[in-house]
């Protein structure tokens, strides 16, 4: 009788384990990925292609849009597989910081640094402002833009975007310097905001979100890495680094009013801004986002960053969240799953607001002792609890410390669509890449 019951409970697990398994896992991601280059592969005097950003369109998948400094945009009506390149011009003036962003009307904005005289570093009107430009037709073409954060001589930098996802609202959030490099101690840094309402035709006036200000150095002790996230319920998160800790602001108005005191999401040992061997600079800045999906994790929000709480030559990728709002935050969870020992960074999180699945884009070292990168995703189906982590490039690469390489990569999930994009660095030679990541059905 004892025999029977254990084959028969035996019996009963293993019918549940596979149940489970049919139940909660059923696409997966192929094992390879599609390789394309965007543009670059050539030694460029002008510092690019890097720093890339990149967005799917929600209204048409096959439709994606991407930037890299300092005036590139690129756009590609077939999910991918080819692209037009083409150079940003404004009135305004572009350099750098590009940030590409589709509302659910299916227009894309591009938001970037300025160049009013075109004279770059020459000349202090540089950064005066953050300028936005929209277009109405895939990426096409682009209008001469609007602008947020005129507050000359100030310095404007480090932007990003976010919209409304039931109103079409759109959110920017940035760093602003008294002078940017500045030394002199009277000379601070802040987190500003602004907002539109008429798909970035104006721009409200610029108001102080931070509670704590910084220096001007562009380093630790500077606040940076302002990304705004929007609920459901048209709450405002932004969150940031400064001085070893990772900060939150919120609004519940629409960004009219903002938490008196910021909530820190979590400590970042050795701040943001640390060294890896053959990078010109690299940084840990988080990313916020919020899932607005229908699934079962709706609701929840999400900080990613980089840090060296495990060495420095151990830089991790980390994850926190939070399901109240911002008010209480999990201990960091690690998303790259090696070994203790190797170095991922330049981590960049999206959401497929179809599903609640995280995805995540990041360098990584894990199989090679020397400066031999490889470039990783991750992905959660179960709200950041676990992660897989594949491979996506399909060679290494050996950067050179003497090259600017970039501040971040990008990567964007719609429906079943992912498409990080990356900067790969041959020596001093750069070139932006994407890959064809699409779910397929468990066989």
């Amino acid at each position: 009788m004892q025999t029977k019951a254990v084959v028969l409970l035996l019996a009963i697990t293993v019918l549940a384990c596979q149940r489970k398994i049919t139940t909660t896992t059923p696409l997966q991601l192929p094992q390879t990925f599609k390789n394309i280059k965007i543009d670059g592969g050539r030694i460029s005097i002008d510092g690019g292609p890097c720093e890339p950003s990149i967005a799917i369109n929600p209204s048409n998948t096959d439709n994606i849009v991407a930037g890299a400094i300092l005036n590139r945009a690129y756009h590609s009506m077939d999910g991918g597989k080819t692209w037009t390149t083409q150079k940003l011009t404004s009135s305004f003036g572009v350099f750098g910081d590009p940030v590409i962003t589709p509302d659910f009307k299916g227009n894309f904005y591009y938001s970037h640094l300025s160049d009013p005289t075109g004279k770059g570093w020459q000349d202090s009107q540089i950064l005066d402002r953050i300028v936005i430009q929209k277009s109405g037709d895939g990426g096409k073409t682009w209008n001469d833009g609007s602008f947020t954060g005129l507050r000359h001589p100030k310095d404007q930098d480090k932007q990003w975007l976010a919209v409304h996802p039931k109103n079409n609202t759109l959110y920017i959030s940035w760093t602003e310097f008294d002078q940017y490099g500045s030394r002199a101690e009277k000379d601070k840094s802040r987190i500003l905001f602004s907002q539109s309402a008429d798909e970035g035709k104006t721009w409200a006036a610029p108001i102080q979100i931070n509670e704590l200000e910084g220096d001007c150095i562009d380093d630790d002790q500077t606040p940076e890495g302002a990304v705004p996230a929007v609920g459901l319920d048209g709450t405002v998160y932004i969150a940031w680094s400064y001085d070893e800790k990772i900060y939150l602001d919120k609004s519940t108005d629409g960004g009219i009013s903002w938490l008196d005191k910021d909530i820190v999401v979590s400590d970042q040992p050795g701040g943001w801004t640390f060294a890896i061997p053959g990078i010109f600079r690299a940084n840990g800045l988080p990313i916020t986002a919020i899932d607005n999906s229908n699934g079962p994790h709706s609701g929840t929000l999400y900080v990613n960053w980089c840090d060296q709480r495990n060495g420095t030559t151990d830089t991790d990728v980390w994850l926190a969240k939070s399901t109240d709002q911002g008010k209480t935050w999990s201990a960091p969870i690690r998303v790259n799953n090696d070994a203790p020992g190797k170095q991922q960074f330049f981590t960049w999180m999206d959401i497929d607001q179809t599903t609640g699945d995280l995805y995540f884009v990041f360098y990584d070292r894990r199989a090679y002792d020397d400066n031999q990168t490889d470039v990783y995703i991750a992905y959660s189906r179960d709200g950041g609890k676990t992660f897989v982590n594949q491979k996506v490039s399909e060679t290494p690469f050996t950067p050179n410390p003497n090259a600017f390489f970039g501040d971040y990569n990008n990567i964007s999930a719609h429906a079943g669509r992912v498409r990080p994009i990356w900067t790969r660095a041959d020596g001093i030679s750069l070139s932006v890449w994407t890959a064809l990541i699409d779910l397929e059905e468990k066989k």
